[in-house]
């Protein structure tokens, strides 16, 4: 425990720069006296912290001091490992090279343990490439020029500060800010169709936690399914909301939003879902089932 404090208290003093023994002392819940106690610790393992008095004192690293990888554990060196081999499965080839760096200095072999890939099917290189461009327009408060498609369908070009990149309910999100429209928006990741990083820098500010994805309003869908169709359902559904019959069809209870993206959902199955509820979204899949039998019959 004490020596997890103390890595803990080098990170929070790299951090913050300078800060004293109360702050320390309330940030790890422990009396000033250790705190003082693990300063000491931490100048006879040969750390450069020092404590001073007085008006302008405090506690504080050596200018330009550099964390020695020794005061990771290895479990800690096996955490960051994993964390960054996360990132690179995800195609960025910056962090396929700070793995491999990483990994040499701290002697553990980067033995890849899981693969992630957040592009969309037959778009890996492109959805790839436009996230690393995001990601190190965050990262280095570039601004962004962009063509963006809002849900009506309509294209804008936009100038934006982008802050956070945001994965939320199967999908990727920006939050930044719209020079144009002066206010905090938040933009869809498919629906950037162009993109541009620039070279004005602007200055970091925080997104506003009241101007997160809203929570849609749910209803009750009640949904039954031809044992055939077991795949997609167990796919796509939590097994708390699947009944089993014993015909072997699939009833499948679950709380949605009622909106277009749910009828276009419904109408991925074909003739293989009866809506059971709730009994207005029979008519809405009926007319819509009827609009594509008109545009496309022949």
């Amino acid at each position: 425990m004490k020596e997890s404090r103390l890595f803990k208290i080098v990170y929070y003093l790299l951090d913050k720069g300078r800060t004293t023994a109360p702050e320390l002392a309330q940030e790890f819940e422990v009396s000033v006296r250790t705190i003082y106690r693990d300063i000491d610790a931490l100048s006879e393992s040969g750390i450069p912290v020092y404590a001073e008095t007085g008006r302008n004192g405090g506690i504080y690293l050596l200018d330009n001091y550099v964390l020695d990888k020794a005061l990771l554990s290895d479990k800690e060196k096996l955490e960051i490992l994993s964390s960054l081999q996360s990132l690179s499965a995800a195609g960025s080839l910056y962090d396929a090279e700070v793995l491999t760096k990483l990994s040499a200095l701290f002697k553990i072999p980067s033995e890849s343990w899981f693969e992630v890939d957040f592009s969309r099917w037959g778009s890996k290189a492109k959805d790839n490439a436009k996230f690393e461009s995001l990601k190190s327009a965050v990262i280095h408060h570039n601004t962004l020029a962009i063509v963006y498609v809002n849900a009506r369908g309509i294209k804008s070009k936009r100038n934006i500060n982008p802050l956070k990149l945001m994965y939320k309910s199967k999908e990727w999100y920006l939050k930044a800010y719209c020079t144009d429209k002066e206010d905090f928006r938040l933009f869809k990741f498919n629906r950037i169709i162009e993109l541009e990083v620039t070279d004005n820098v602007f200055l970091p500010m925080d997104y506003p936690d009241s101007q997160d994805v809203p929570a849609p309003s749910c209803h009750k869908i009640v949904l039954r399914f031809p044992k055939e169709m077991s795949y997609r359902v167990y796919d796509e559904f939590d097994a708390e909301e699947i009944q089993v019959l014993p015909s072997d069809e699939l009833i499948v209870t679950s709380e949605m939003p009622l909106d277009s993206w749910l009828v276009g959902y419904l109408l991925s199955f074909g003739a293989q879902v009866q809506v059971m509820e709730p009994a207005c979204l029979h008519e809405i899949l009926a007319e819509q089932a009827m609009k594509i039998y008109e545009i496309n019959r022949v």
